[in-house]
C-alpha cells in the first residue's frame, strides 16, 4: 500500500487543529519565535517500525526549514535505545508538534508490531493476515498501511470495494442465494462478493450461487478444516473470530487462505517511542 501526501497532510492538519485552537500557551509564552533546538527519536520498546516519515511531516509542516534525519526507516525493525530520527527545526514547531507526531507513530508501529507477530506465527502456512473496517475515524488510510508495513494484507478499504453480505444483511433481505443473486442483478462485473456463514449448510449455499470469498464467522478449527475440504479450492476462506495469539496458528493450518483481525486496528498497544530535544 502507498500512502499519499495529501491523505498525510490532511490528518495532520486535523490533528493538529485539534491539539492547537488558536495558540499554544506554554509554549508561545515561553520559547522566542527565533529559537531553534535539534530533537531526536528514540525507540524505548522493541519491534517494526512505522509512520516515521508521517512524524516527520508533522515537523515540516510547522516549520517549512525543518531538516529531518530518518535513521530506521519504515518495515525496519528496531530495538530500545535506538536513535530513530533526528529533527532540527524552530523550538516551537518541535514542542507544538510532539505529542501529534508521537501519536501517530506509535499508534502505526503498534499495528505493524502486532501485526509481525501474527505473520511469524503462522509461517509455513497458505494463510495472509488481514485487518478488518474496525478502524478508527479518519486514521484508516494509516491503520491499513501499517498493517502492509508489518507483513499483513489489506481487507477492502470500504464499503464500495467489495459487496459483503453479513449476518445482518441476510437478516434484513433473506437467504444467501436470493441476496447474492439480487446484487449480482445490479453491481458491475468489477465487484467481488463475500459472504459470511456461520455453519457448513451456510457454505455449501454460499459455494453452489458461486461467491468468490467466503468468511467462516466464529467456526471451530475442525469446522473450518472440514470447510477447505468441501470448498476444494472453489472459493478463498476467509476465518474471522477469537482469533489470539494462542489460537492463529492451529486456525492457519486447517487451510483457510485469510485470517482478519479487527484487534490489529482497534486495540492495539501503541509503541513505546520518546522526543528528547537535546
Amino acid at each position: 500500500m502507498v500512502l499519499m501526501q495529501f491523505q498525510i497532510d490532511d490528518i495532520i492538519k486535523a490533528a493538529l487543529l485539534e491539539d492547537i485552537n488558536y495558540i499554544d500557551v506554554t509554549t508561545d509564552y515561553l520559547v522566542d519565535d527565533e529559537r531553534v533546538s535539534t530533537a531526536k527519536y528514540v525507540s524505548k520498546d522493541e519491534g517494526v517500525l512505522c509512520g516515521i516519515d508521517v512524524a516527520m511531516r508533522v515537523f515540516k509542516l510547522l516549520d517549512e526549514n525543518a531538516e529531518c534525519k530518518v535513521f530506521i526507516k519504515d518495515g525496519e525493525a528496531v530495538k530500545k535505545g535506538d536513535v530513530i530520527a533526528e529533527i532540527t527545526a524552530k523550538t516551537r514547531a518541535l514542542l507544538k508538534g510532539e505529542r501529534t507526531a508521537l501519536n501517530l507513530v506509535q499508534h502505526m508501529s503498534g499495528i505493524a508490531t502486532a501485526t509481525n507477530k501474527c505473520v511469524k506465527l503462522i509461517e509455513g502456512t497458505k494463510a495472509s493476515i488481514a485487518e478488518t473496517r474496525k478502524t478508527l475515524p479518519g486514521l484508516r488510510v494509516l491503520q491499513k498501511y501499517a498493517v502492509t508495513v508489518g507483513g499483513g494484507k489489506n481487507h477492502r478499504y470500504n464499503l464500495s470495494d467489495c459487496a459483503m453480505l453479513k449476518d445482518t444483511h441476510l437478516d434484513a433481505y433473506g437467504t444467501i442465494t436470493n441476496a447474492v443473486n439480487a446484487l449480482r442483478e445490479k453491481m458491475g462485473h468489477t465487484v467481488k462478493i463475500e459472504v459470511e456463514v456461520q455453519n457448513l449448510t451456510q457454505l455449501n449455499e454460499a459455494l453452489e450461487v458461486g461467491c468468490e470469498i467466503i468468511m467462516l464467522d466464529n467456526m471451530s478449527c475442525e469446522e473450518m478444516a472440514e470447510a477447505v475440504k468441501i470448498a476444494n479450492g472453489r472459493a478463498k476462506l476467509e476465518a474471522s473470530g477469537n482469533v489470539t495469539s494462542e489460537t492463529i496458528r492451529n486456525i492457519a493450518e486447517t487451510g483457510v487462505d485469510i485470517i482478519s483481525m479487527g484487534a490489529l486496528t482497534h486495540s492495539v498497544k501503541a509503541f513505546d517511542i520518546s522526543m528528547k530535544i537535546k
